[in-house]
């Protein structure tokens, strides 16, 4: 866990939650499933004039409706309270009532005519008017489909679970014209379209809602994939987003997007003040004692370009892991963020856009700081050679403290870096544990945003995987919860991100292997665009490096 005295923002408390929920009520049609959508209020206090789903506050009396509910066996009481409010909120809001009849008849348009939609209705009138009509709430009905969690920088926060239900036949939605107007039929696809034209406003959840309901053809579809959820019923996905800036603007993320993690580590609680803009010309702060200056030489294999580190502070001197190319412009910055006070120079391996500037860098230094990391092996490429001035022993640690008198509690922490042997992508690849504040650099061994090429003979897959595993017990042991790679952005979760990477590659090696059964007198070749179709022509030429590395092991264990 980072140490509160590292953090740049001072914490602050987020605004509470509120529970509500909200349905999305769906129909099939020719062109494909659509979904109902109203337009708030322009004097909404929260989300005004956008477009949304009905829903609504989950009040005290939507638990005590239940003896009016059907519940299936799998339903939790959670949800059926949750399917209470949303469907008494849509038939305030829209007049749509999810509700039978004893002898399984849905509710009629007579049915709901007789009844008062008024909002200062109470939950319990709400269920006696049902009651007195014979109908039952069709909760058995309502499905999750997702659980949001306001982002933790709004002054108004809700706990809220998307819902879904299939419209009942004979329906016709009508707006309140008081909280909600304009009721319509849509298409995923195109409400997306028209937001984007500017002409149908939606909030971020709403949106990344519908981007994921756009994947599916039928109402039926959906209510299984909901219903048959691995692991029992449940939402498929929860998050509660994360806001950054983009080019001066407010630009938001969900945990699966690439700056997510990055936000969690820089703005914990949310504070909404970090610049996401890739670029070169300045030092990014990520804590107190972590800095990165991502080197100008962005392109394929190296995304916005390769990240140097920074560690330490004013009192303990610096540390710099990857001082990337030789680029005279890159290595002044470098020099000049840490006033020349390096105390070390770590290489992760010994790749052309990481080990190359350590000499020039060290050059610039009156104290000559020592250049630390494994020599290439023989098997590396010509473009890759690199020897240390000392090998680094795998478990070693290096130490920055502050040079004050023991027992000061005023001083600067120490700063204690482990470095880790993690061959794989090359034979001398280390990763560096922060200790005191649970961050793992990765070098090129885990990245943000794509996997990492392993190349033989350098590279080699078996060694990537089980290096795999030695990260996972090492963040593990140490607590790590973040990853900073040497491109991307810092990720979050980590033992999350390095199963996910497991898993790719091993996902990958069975599409590798199964073209190689289609195709047994085939070459690489033949089966690269087997294995990678899901992958654009244009990146098979470096597909087809880990695609050797896969066939080595995977021949390897036929032999065994």
């Amino acid at each position: 866990m980072v140490r509160s005295a590292q953090l740049l923002h001072s914490p602050h408390e987020p605004a509470p939650l509120r529970a509500a929920a909200t349905v999305l009520l769906l129909r099939d049609t020719p062109q494909g499933v659509e979904v109902l959508m109203t337009r708030r209020s322009s004097s909404a206090s929260f989300a005004p004039g956008a477009y949304v789903f009905p829903g609504g506050r989950i009040d005290e009396g939507d638990a005590a409706a239940h003896a009016m509910a059907t519940r299936r066996p799998t339903q939790s009481l959670a949800q059926l309270t949750q399917a209470v409010a949303a469907i008494r909120e849509s038939f305030e809001e829209l007049g749509v009532l999810l509700a039978r009849h004893a002898d399984g008849r849905p509710a009629s348009a007579e049915d709901i005519a007789g009844m008062d939609r008024s909002t200062a209705a109470s939950t319990v009138a709400f269920a006696e008017q049902c009651a007195a009509r014979g109908l039952r709430l069709a909760t058995d009905q309502v499905f999750t489909l997702a659980h949001w969690i306001t982002d933790r920088d709004l002054p108004r926060r809700f706990d809220v679970p998307f819902l879904v239900a299939r419209m009942p036949e004979g329906q016709v939605p009508a707006a309140d014209e008081a909280e909600q107007f304009e009721p319509c039929w849509v298409r995923p696809a195109d409400a997306l379209a028209r937001h984007a034209a500017g002409s149908f406003f939606m909030i971020f959840p709403t949106l990344r809602t519908l981007e994921r309901l756009a994947a599916y053809a039928t109402v039926d579809a959906v209510l299984d994939a909901c219903a048959n959820r691995p692991g029992g019923e449940g939402p498929l996905w929860t998050s509660c987003p994360r806001a950054g800036l983009l080019n001066g603007k407010e630009a938001r993320y969900m945990e699966s997007d690439s700056p997510f993690g990055e936000l969690a580590l820089v703005c914990p609680d949310g504070q909404m003040v970090h610049a996401l803009d890739w670029q070169s010309a300045h030092p990014v702060p990520l804590l107190a004692n972590v800095q990165r200056l991502t080197a100008p030489n962005p392109g394929t294999m190296t995304g916005p370009g390769t990240n140097s580190y920074i560690v330490g502070d004013a009192a303990t001197g610096y540390l710099v892991i990857d001082p990337g190319p030789d680029d005279a412009e890159h290595i002044g910055r470098l020099w000049r963020a840490t006033g020349g006070d390096i105390r070390m120079i770590v290489c992760t391996h010994s790749h052309a856009d990481h080990s190359p500037g350590a000499a020039p860098l060290q050059a610039l230094c009156s104290t000559r700081p020592p250049i630390l990391g494994l020599p290439a092996a023989a098997t590396a490429r010509p473009s890759a050679k690199f020897s240390p001035e000392r090998v680094l022993a795998d478990g070693e640690r290096l130490v920055l403290a502050p040079a004050t008198a023991a027992g000061d509690d005023s001083a600067p922490r120490t700063h204690t870096l482990r470095a880790i042997h993690t061959p794989g992508h090359a034979a001398n690849h280390l990763c560096l544990l922060l200790e005191e504040d649970g961050l793992l650099f990765s070098g090129d061994h885990v990245l943000n945003g794509s996997t990492t090429v392993v190349d033989p003979p350098d590279g080699n897959m078996n060694a990537y995987l089980d290096s795999l595993d030695k990260l996972d017990a090492a963040c593990a042991e140490g607590g790590v919860d973040f990853i900073l790679p040497a491109h991307g952005y810092v990720l979050g979760n980590a033992r999350g991100a390095i199963a996910h990477l497991k898993a790719h590659r091993l996902k990958r090696e069975a599409r590798i292997a199964d073209a190689m059964r289609r195709l047994p007198q085939g070459t690489p070749e033949d089966w690269l665009p087997l294995a990678y179709d899901d992958v654009p022509p244009r990146m098979w030429p470096v597909a087809a490096r880990s695609l050797a590395a896969h066939v080595e092991r995977i021949r390897q264990s036929a032999a065994q």
